[in-house]
Parts: structure tokens; sequence; C-alpha cells
């Protein structure tokens, strides 16, 4: 029998602004993590920071923000307008507060609804923040959202802007740690977004000139693209593409008032269909869109009047309408590419001659590929239902979109033991198992075929979702679970080498990690600590004493259910997989996984020395 409760005005209950943003903070700055993702919350408040910094240069107003993050927390100063001295404390602590909604202060601005701000605030230890105006200054400091020092007004001979300090809860935030390589990449998104303004991060100094010409110039190997990047600018858009010669699908990125939207929207469909368009009307032919668009690099940036993003953290534009009295996003790019990509096209004969080869190559392949991929979907169809290769997630049985789906993982392990005991010890509302069936094939220098010809690439693929694009990614962690050995490193850089080689853009974008789990549990009667590396082991046994008992794991396999729950839960430890971006992806594979086995020999003893050196030291 159902047990009954009252429901009376005592059940009612009016939290404020701070306590409603720290009981709810997915739904401010989507997950939380500890930062070994690059959407992970300790980023975004980073981002909700710098965006106003960001906005008062787009509106002619500071050139340089220098930004400092160490261990006691992170500074952000600007040298804009600074907020004005009357409501710095509204600003930072009142809901639907900001210069934001007077559209005259602020045009094309990111944040519009007042709440990013204040959400640092409220997730921060300490948020404390001065303002420079007219040679005064104001600060105020807060804990955990509570105003704790409203300081008075100050003379000062500091240059005008506004400099803030925080310092992410870690009660809130567990274990977290920035990134420097995250850091980097979302300070170059700003500087290609916004050229001429200047970041300072820890030292380092980021610029663009050329804009999103920069940003692709940087992520891919020159010799790799097919043709010159084509750049083109209007008053509130930048386009700037370009095909690879080796990559095989497609790669966007796309901004939104400076916004990364990693998640694409209405703006990046748009585009993707005016290409194609623009590209049947130049060559007089109905070429397939996806021979079109096969292997393409683009990135493309539009400024809109107060944009509708379909979530707090702003990764997918909704917007259908560019503001004003412009037409709609759609049919504003569409005449913007049309025109731009037509004239330079018809002015640049060499480059024009050069997408036609690509796109009759990539019509060539497809058909050739064409019944291969149709005998390999419906053995992927027949594989993942009879051999359950795959053991899907709630939200995506559920069929949920994809804002729901940022906490959704893929765990791809090795063998039945290991993914049993993942799958046992797993939260099925957002965590899937994809089982390996021994070593996946060295796939390098090989061509797209291989993926429908092989079972375990063809099923990964269709689990993945990821054949046609990225954008249609199904789980945003990609996680591989190996055995902490020879054979589970190999597996690891098969696996690895396979995204390389056909989805680069799924490691560019940081989805996928390698999960780490411990090597060594030490227990006594009282207590059990999991250690993953030797040190934490000599750590343990001087805490517990008294000759504790002390299991070295071999494999995954033989950590029980109950016990993994531990490591794939809140305290899961994930190792994310990094481009250098000094390496193209060409020379690493071909180092790392081509034929040349005397100089990885020899890299292997010369960095073994290097590595023993240092344990001893």
């Amino acid at each position: 029998m159902a047990v009954s409760s009252n429901y009376t005005e005592d059940n009612i209950r009016s939290l404020d602004w701070k306590e409603h943003i720290r009981m709810r903070p997915g739904m401010y700055i989507g997950k939380l993590g500890d930062g070994s993702s690059p959407d992970d919350g300790i980023y975004i408040l980073l981002k909700e920071i710098l965006d106003n910094s960001i906005d008062e240069f787009v509106m002619g107003a500071g050139k340089t923000i220098e930004i400092s993050i160490s261990d006691s927390g992170v500074f952000v100063r600007d040298y804009g307008r600074g907020i004005p001295l009357g409501k710095v404390v509204d600003v930072v602590s009142k809901m639907n507060t900001g210069g934001k909604y007077d559209t005259r202060a602020f045009k094309k601005a990111v944040g519009l609804n007042g709440v990013g701000t204040k959400a640092v605030n409220a997730l921060s230890s300490i948020f404390k923040v001065e303002s420079c105006r007219d040679g005064k200054l104001k600060a105020v400091t807060f804990e955990t959202g509570n105003l704790l020092e409203d300081g008075p007004l100050e003379e000062t001979s500091r240059r005008k802007g506004t400099k803030v300090y925080f310092k992410p809860d870690d009660s809130i935030f567990k274990h977290y740690k920035y990134r420097a390589e995250y850091v980097s990449k979302m300070l170059k998104y700003y500087v290609y977004l916004n050229p001429g303004l200047t970041i300072v991060f820890n030292g380092d100094k980021y610029f663009s000139d050329n804009g999103l010409k920069d940003l692709l110039e940087d992520n891919n190997d020159i010799e790799k693209l097919l043709y010159p990047i084509i750049h083109l600018k209007g008053d509130d858009i930048e386009i700037a593409l370009t095909h690879s010669r080796i990559q095989y699908s497609e790669e966007y990125y796309s901004f939104v008032n400076g916004q990364h939207t990693t998640q694409g929207g209405t703006h990046q469909s748009a585009f993707r269909e005016s290409l194609v368009r623009t590209i049947r009307d130049f060559y007089g032919k109905s070429y397939d869109a996806t021979d079109i668009r096969k292997s393409i690099i683009a990135a493309i940036s539009i400024k809109v009047m107060e944009p509708i993003f379909e979530s707090q953290t702003k990764t997918k534009l909704g917007s259908t309408e560019m503001g004003g009295k412009l037409p709609t996003v759609r049919s504003y790019i569409n005449d913007f590419v049309s025109k731009y990509l037509d004239n330079f096209l018809h002015k640049n004969p060499e480059t024009a001659e050069r997408i036609q080869k690509k796109i009759i190559q990539a019509e060539k392949e497809r058909k050739e590929l064409s019944g291969i991929r149709k005998l390999a979907r419906e053995r992927a169809k027949k594989s993942s239902l009879h051999n359950k290769k795959l053991r899907d997630c709630r939200v995506h049985l559920n069929d949920m979109n994809k804002e729901n789906r940022l906490d959704s993982t893929l765990f791809i392990t090795e063998g039945d033991s290991a993914s049993g005991s993942i799958t046992k010890s797993r939260d099925v509302n957002t965590q899937a198992v994809f089982s390996l069936r021994g070593k996946p094939l060295n796939c390098y220098s090989m061509t797209k075929k291989i993926v429908y010809e092989n079972e375990e690439f063809n099923l990964l693929q269709a689990a993945l979702n990821i054949e046609e694009s990225i954008e249609y990614l199904r789980y945003n962690n990609v996680v591989i679970a190996t055995d902490a050995d020879v054979d589970g490193m190999h597996i690891r850089l098969l696996l690895i080498t396979f995204f390389l080689q056909f989805f680069p853009e799924l490691i560019k974008e940081g989805h996928l990690f390698i999960l780490q789990t411990p090597l060594f549990r030490v227990r006594n009667k009282k207590e059990t600590i999991y250690c993953y590396s030797e040190k934490e082991r000599v750590k343990a046994i001087n805490k517990l004493g008294n000759k504790p008992e002390i299991t070295r794991f071999k494999g995954l396999g033989e950590i029980s259910p109950n016990e993994f729950k531990h490591f794939i839960g809140d305290t899961i430890r994930l190792d994310p997989v990094m481009l250098d971006e000094n390496f193209s992806i060409e020379d690493l594979l071909s180092f790392y996984m081509g034929k040349n086995t005397p100089d990885r020999q020899k890299f292997i003893i010369e960095n073994l020395k290097v590595e023993l050196d240092r344990i001893d030291s």
C-alpha cells in the first residue's frame, strides 16, 4: 500500500537565487565533472566571466584580457568600461539584472539572461569583483553567493575595467583541475573570433590577425588540405572552408556572437544547406549532398540580435531570426554564401576545379561502397540485436534530446568479463557498454572501406552513430576501458588509431577518454584504499600500517561489480585523449602505427630510460 503524506503550506519552499543554483547547478552550467572534459562545469564558470570581458571588447572597450589560473583560484582582468559602481553587487548577485537587457549598451552580446555571473558567484567558495571607473574603485566579496564584504568607493589610479577572482567550490566540483590544454583552446577561439583582441593566459599571449582562417590553419596540416582556405567576410557573418585530402567525414566549427556552439544549430544547418545549393548551381550538376560535403572542414560565425540558445550553456543556436529588420538566419546565410562563394569560385578557377574533382572522386567512392555499406548496416543491425555487443543506456532507449545526453558515456571494453563487470555496476540511465571481441585491426593507411568490412569497426561506428557526421554522436563521452597491461595498452592504441584515421574530430572536440582503474587494493579490517600508482600504494600502506592486505588487479575482470561502482561513478578518473598541435595526425600515425619498427624501438628505449631515471629520483 502506498504511504500517504500530508501536502500543506508547510511543504512549499521558496529558494533564493543562490540556493537554487547550488541545489540545481546542472540547470545553469550543464554537467559538473572534474575538468577532464572540455564541457565540464569549471570551464563554463571561466567562460561566463570571460564572455562579459569579450562583450566589452566587442563594444569597443578594452583590447586586452589577462587571465591567471592556479591552485589558489582564477583571476580575470579586462580593461573595458567597468561595471557601473553603484550596481556591482546587483550585477553579480541579483537574477535578471545586467546591462545586456539594454540593447543600447550591448547590441550583439553573448549573455542575455543575466544568469552567468550569478552562477559563478553561487558556485564559488570565494567570489570577488573589483570595478574601476572614473578614477574610483568598488570591490565586493562573496562566499558561496553570500555577500561577505561590500567595500566603500575608493580613489584609484588603476586603469578602468573589471577584475574578477573566483575559486570553484570543491564541495560541488570534487577533485577538479583546470587543464591548460582546454583553457588554451577556449582562448584561441575567442581571439579567432575577435581579431585585434589580445588574451594573456599565465604569461602566454593569444592573438589572431585573420580570424577563422587562422582557426583552420592552426587546427590542420596545411599540406593535407586540398586547396587554400576560402575566407569570406560580411557585416555579421564570417566563413572559412576547405576540403581535406585525407579526412573522410565533415568537420565544423560554428559560433554565434563569439560563443562556440559545439552542438551546431540553425546557423550550421543553414550553412550546410547553402553550401550544397551553391555548389550545385555553380557546376550545373545535381551532385549528392554527401559527396559535396565529404571531407569538408569549415568554420562559420554569425552575429544575431538577442540570440536564443537551446540551453543555458549556449552550445546550440535555436534562433531562426537574425534580429531587427534582417531576414531569417537561413535566408541570410544562404544569400551570403550564394553570392560570395559563387563569386570566389568564378574568380579562382583552379580551386573550383579541385573542388569538382573532389566531389567526383567522393561520388565514385560512395558508389563503390554502396553495396558494402548496405550489407554492413544489415549485419550491424543483426549483430547488435543477437550478439548484444552494445548494452545501451536509457537516455538513448528513450530517445531523449541531445542536451540531455551531456552526461552520456559509452565504455568500450575488451572481453566478456570486463564488460560484464562494468555492465552490472554502471548507471543504466547514462552509461552504455560496447564489448570488443579480441584486438581490433591496425587500420593505419587503410581506406573507409575497411570500416564496413570489419565487423568490430562497423558495429562500433553504428553504436556511436558517426557514419555521416560527428554531429549525430550518440555519446558525449567515449571511454576506452582496457586492462592496464601490454595487451590493454595495445588495444588502446589500435582504437585511437581507428578514430584518428577515420573520425579525428571525435578527438579534436574532446570526446575520447581513457578510463583509469586502480592497480592495487590496500585494506585492513577498518578501511579500504584503492591505488592507481605505486606511489599511492606506498602511501596507503604507510597510512594503514600493521601489514595490510594488498591485491594487485591484473585486469578489469578481476574487479567485482560492487567495487567497480567506485571507479565509474562520481569518483571516476578519466584521462582525455588530446592531440599535440605540434604534430600532424598523419605524422603521429606514421610513427606509432606504421612500419618504422627500428625508429619506434629507439624511441621506446630512450624514453624508458628517462622515465626510470625520473622514478628513481
